[in-house]
C-alpha cells in the first residue's frame, strides 16, 4: 500500500513538473531552441529525488535514508546526492547560503525557511512547485509534501534561498 501511495505521488508530481516547462522557457537559454535549461533539469531531478524520500522517518540529527532525517539533514542529503553540493548542517546556517529570493520568484529546488521554534530560520524545506514544499517535519512524523499557504506555514514563512552550483 505504501509503495502504491508513493507511485501515485510521483505520478502527480510528473503532472506538476510538466507544468514547469513554461517556467523553464522563462528561465532557460533564449534562442537555443531548448525548452528546459540544464540547470532547470538538474533542479527537477533534485525535486524528484527529494520526493522519492517521502515517508522516510524524521530522526533528530538524522541525515541518511537508512537512519532517517531531520529538516536540515534531509536538505543536505538531497543536495549532496543530486548536485554534489555540500551544505551547512543547520537550518540557520543554510539560511545564509545561496541567493535571497522573494516568494514570488520561487522555482523547484529552492530552499524555503520557517520559524517553527520561536526563532527565525528554525526549519527548512525544498520548494517543489505549485505552492508546495517537501520537508522532514518533526519527531514522530515522516517526510512529506505540504502547501505553503496553509495557515500554519503561511504565518511562519521566513524567506527563501536559491542554491546554485
Amino acid at each position: 500500500m505504501l509503495a502504491l501511495i508513493k507511485i501515485i505521488c510521483l505520478l502527480n508530481l510528473l503532472g506538476l513538473l510538466s507544468g514547469c516547462s513554461a517556467t523553464a522557457k522563462k528561465y532557460g537559454n533564449a534562442g537555443t531552441g531548448s525548452s528546459i535549461s540544464p540547470a532547470n533539469q538538474e533542479m527537477n531531478d533534485l525535486v524528484f529525488y527529494a520526493l522519492s524520500l517521502a515517508d522516510t522517518p524524521y530522526v533528530y540529527g538524522g541525515n541518511s535514508p537508512e537512519q532517517g532525517f531531520d529538516c536540515s539533514g534531509f536538505v543536505g542529503h538531497v543536495f549532496r546526492h543530486s548536485l554534489q553540493i555540500k551544505l551547512p548542517r543547520t537550518s540557520g546556517q543554510l539560511s545564509k547560503k545561496g541567493k535571497f529570493i522573494l516568494q514570488t520568484e520561487l522555482r523547484p529546488g529552492d530552499l524555503v525557511f520557517y520559524n517553527t521554534q520561536q526563532r527565525a530560520y528554525s526549519h527548512v524545506g525544498i520548494f517543489v512547485g505549485e505552492g508546495k514544499f517537501v520537508h522532514a517535519p518533526k519527531t514522530g512524523s515522516l517526510i512529506r509534501v505540504e502547501r505553503m499557504n496553509t495557515p500554519y506555514w503561511a504565518v511562519r514563512y521566513n524567506g527563501a534561498r536559491r542554491i546554485s552550483q
